[in-house]
């Protein structure tokens, strides 16, 4: 199933299945999101949770019990559950069960709620820990902008002047080994020579949003001021981009395997609500 919510200016659908956003359209019918050919890959905008990335050996322990789960968790594969909807707004819902606690001892509820408001989509996310302990998770976006145009044709510009300092994956983990991102006026040119590596990862940033350019006009906005960490990622002669605010990241090689131990980590209080937001602005 899916739904679709719109104002005057844009709409967008989700599938239930995940909350996946697969289209973001302006009242020219123009699409923004990727199309998910599986040529490529086979995604639109994937919710990542309960881990960003990937553990060591997709492993992880709880009070020396340990506990397995594939990269980027569980949420973008389980099916949610529409509990609100307005023509411009929707909220998903998705709880733990029987078979979620094999993977992840913790109850909780996950909403996604969908919100438009002129040229952009609000995505916020709502983490609710049922338990009477303490919950350690991640949470992470991983919208895929569609690019009609050659992949050379875009650039990517930051909001603020800053040191573009990426963290090397070795084995789908994160190294120690380190580059930076030469930037002119804090503009970044897209070519596939970047992601040969796979994606670039931002452990931490200034800035807290970034216009993607087509043909060095603003095509698209993306704010993450409630993530501190990035990855960009794309696939050899993809036509998109992954622009992928994350709260966490992938285990270093020197991780404990401790859940509450691993870096990056958020760790919610029992019976509290985490609240998350990003938007997506088309210009």
């Amino acid at each position: 199933m899916n739904t679709t919510i719109s104002n005057s200016t844009i709409n967008a659908s989700i599938k239930h299945s995940g909350a996946e956003l697969f289209s973001l359209k302006n009242n020219q019918n123009k699409e923004y999101i990727w199309e998910g050919n599986p040529d490529f890959w086979g995604k639109h905008s994937p919710i990542l949770f309960p881990i960003v990335g990937t553990l060591k050996n997709n492993t992880y322990t709880i009070n020396e019990k340990e506990y397995q789960l594939p990269r980027h968790g569980f949420a973008r594969d389980m099916d949610f559950q529409l509990v609100d909807k307005t023509e411009n707004s929707a909220v998903f819902s998705l709880k733990s069960d029987a078979e979620t606690l094999k993977k992840y001892p913790f109850e909780f509820e996950l909403q996604l709620i969908y919100t438009l408001k002129e040229t952009s989509l609000d995505i916020e996310y709502k983490v609710i820990n049922k338990n009477q302990t303490k919950m350690p998770f991640s949470i992470g976006a991983h919208p895929a902008i569609a690019l009609a145009e050659n992949f050379e044709n875009y650039a990517i510009e930051f909001e603020k002047e800053e040191v573009l300092k990426y963290y090397i994956l070795e084995h789908d983990l994160i190294s120690n080994k380190t580059e930076v991102l030469e930037t002119s006026d804090n503009l970044i040119p897209l070519n596939y020579q970047l992601f040969e590596n796979d994606a670039l990862i931002f452990k931490s940033l200034e800035s807290n949003s970034l216009t993607i350019l087509e043909n060095s006009k603003p095509y698209i906005k993306v704010d993450f001021e409630d993530f501190p960490s990035l990855g960009i990622w794309t696939k050899e002669k993809a036509p998109f981009v992954c622009i992928e605010p994350w709260l966490g990241y992938s285990d270093t090689s020197e991780n404990s395997g401790d859940l509450f131990e691993k870096e990056g980590i958020l760790v919610l209080d029992a019976n509290q609500t985490f609240h998350s937001k990003f938007s997506i602005t088309l210009l």
